[in-house]
């Protein structure tokens, strides 16, 4: 079963810009239209756009803080998956962690100003565990770059799969993407966080690990994102962050 594409855009506020185009452009290899000082990037197929708004003089976040978790790009083959990783350890770009998930294979990495992101494959529907959606286990690195040996870029098909914020409310996060985004929550087992979902996929994760700590006014970061919602309205609200979230008519 393929799950509906939920996440259309992305926007982050960076002070470097050059840095950003380095590893969004250069890096992962996504194509550029600029409109400084905005800027947005997208791989070949069009599956999402990542919006960069560049402003030298914005404060930094603070890590950790309210806002930005990780955002998570969702890659279509295990072995894409492997070339991205082999092209982004080759670069010396940290690696802070590899998980197997159940549902999926992830690894995670930080952008040049701090923001969090996955890369990830999902395994088919019907190798996913019963009982809870997804749980967290050491994945066998050495074994997924097996899969692929050269590097290579993030790949035409490539989607923007889900997000993961910082809140400073587990209950406020409950509030807004269930109660007022009518999303299901899909995972209440790990501590401090939930998951929510429309079509029972794991599209948000909201934690409060980083405590109540929040950025400055104008801070670097996530700005906004983009759903498609499936009942069709069409609505800009604030989350619980602070990020606009900017409803289309989905399917």
């Amino acid at each position: 079963m393929a799950f509906p594409r939920r996440f259309s855009s992305l926007s982050l506020r960076v002070r470097d810009l050059e840095a950003a185009l380095a590893f969004y452009r250069d890096l992962l290899g996504l194509k550029v239209e600029p409109d400084p000082p905005r800027y947005w990037l997208s791989p070949e197929g069009e599956g999402f756009h990542l919006e960069i708004l560049h402003d030298p003089q914005a404060p930094p976040r603070p890590y950790p803080s309210v806002g930005l978790y990780h955002f998570a790009l969702l890659l279509p083959h295990r072995k894409t998956l492997a070339q991205v990783a082999r092209r982004l350890l080759q670069a010396s770009v940290h690696l802070e962690g590899a998980a197997d998930h159940g549902v999926s294979e992830a690894l995670y990495f930080r952008d040049p100003e701090g923001n969090g992101l996955e890369l990830y494959r999902d395994r088919p529907q019907g190798a996913w565990p019963s009982g809870p959606l997804m749980f967290t286990a050491p994945l066998n690195l050495k074994r997924l770059l097996s899969e692929a040996q050269s590097p290579g870029p993030l790949p035409p098909e490539t989607l923007l799969g889900h997000l993961h914020l910082h809140v400073g409310s587990i209950e406020e996060a409950e509030a807004f993407f269930a109660g007022e985004l009518g999303m299901a929550v899909t995972l209440r087992t790990y501590p401090g966080a939930l998951f929510f979902a429309w079509d029972g996929y794991h599209h948000l994760g909201a934690n409060v690990w980083a405590g109540r700590r929040k950025a400055p006014p104008g801070a670097t970061g996530l700005l906004g994102y983009t759903l498609q919602d499936p009942w069709g309205r069409r609505m800009e609200l604030e989350d619980p962050t602070g990020a606009q979230v900017r409803l289309t008519p989905g399917f």
